[in-house]
């Protein structure tokens, strides 16, 4: 039986040109790419933060998609979903929005360089607006590959909620872990903003302290595979991936230099 992995769903907290170039939107940008010339099917996500530029970058609504609420601590957000295309990479990328959580022009952090305080509800909100969507789109992804700290709920999501929706019944999550947040504190009560349905403030009892880290280990216990996307990752997350048994992909600058990375990941998807 050909186990080669046919849909690979990307959910990016960055992806180059439509935020600076770093090392994550630079891999949210080619990873896509590579993985669709070599023969699967992508979709690839993002937040659509006020930083972007709609009219240059040519995004639209899709109103088929847009209309539903998303709610957090009592409070409906209609979550808006868009579209650009990278015309060069022949890729489209998906936007989550909403004016709320978005509209600002800065992506993580204010003009002082401080954390928002709110970016706890901005993963929760861009995590259940990926899942939702999907499931609007009716594409069964096989891989789901998660990038970025404001992705990280997703793992927790799928496994605690849509596990037995038919949509993503046989789907795998690989993490690429980086240094992005590891400092970051989010606020006290994040925890408790995470339920949803069936996904309770206990399933994640990491974030009972809610640190980038934790957030972090929260998502390492929800995925299925480990991909570590930098050099330099926090030991306590390395021990949390050996506990859990998990496989890893070890970093290597010298692929991730030279483009090679897209084949490891590819081959590493292969093996779930």
């Amino acid at each position: 039986m050909d186990k080669t992995v046919k849909k690979v769903l990307f959910v990016n907290s960055e992806i180059f040109p439509y935020v600076p170039e770093s090392p994550i939107a630079r891999i949210g940008r080619l990873l896509p790419q590579g993985i669709q010339e070599r023969k699967k099917d992508i979709r690839s996500f993002m937040p659509r933060y006020g930083c972007i530029n709609e009219r240059k970058n040519q995004l639209h609504e899709v109103i088929r998609l847009s209309g539903m609420n998303i709610i957090i601590s009592e409070v409906d957000r209609p979550l808006i979903i868009k579209v650009a295309s990278i015309s060069s990479a022949r890729i489209q990328v998906y936007f989550i929005d909403n004016d709320d959580y978005f509209k600002r022009k800065q992506t993580f952090t204010d003009e002082d360089g401080s954390f928002f305080k709110d970016n706890d509800e901005r993963a929760v909100f861009f995590a259940r607006g990926v899942l939702e969507t999907v499931k609007k789109l009716r594409w069964a992804p096989d891989i789901i590959h998660c990038h970025g700290w404001i992705s990280h709920l997703v793992p927790l999501y799928l496994k605690k909620n849509y596990v037995d929706d038919p949509i993503f019944s046989n789907c795998k999550v690989v993490l690429s872990l980086y240094d992005d947040i590891k400092e970051e504190a989010f606020s006290p009560d994040f925890q408790g903003k995470i339920a949803f349905g069936g996904v309770k403030s206990e399933d994640a009892p990491a974030l009972s302290a809610p640190t980038g880290i934790n957030l972090a280990k929260t998502a390492i216990q929800y995925s299925d595979a480990i991909i570590l996307g930098a050099k330099d990752i926090d030991p306590e997350l390395i021990k949390t991936c050996e506990s859990l048994n998990l496989p890893v992909l070890p970093f290597n600058e010298e692929s991730v230099q030279s483009g090679g990375f897209v084949d490891e990941y590819d081959c590493f998807y292969d093996q779930f």
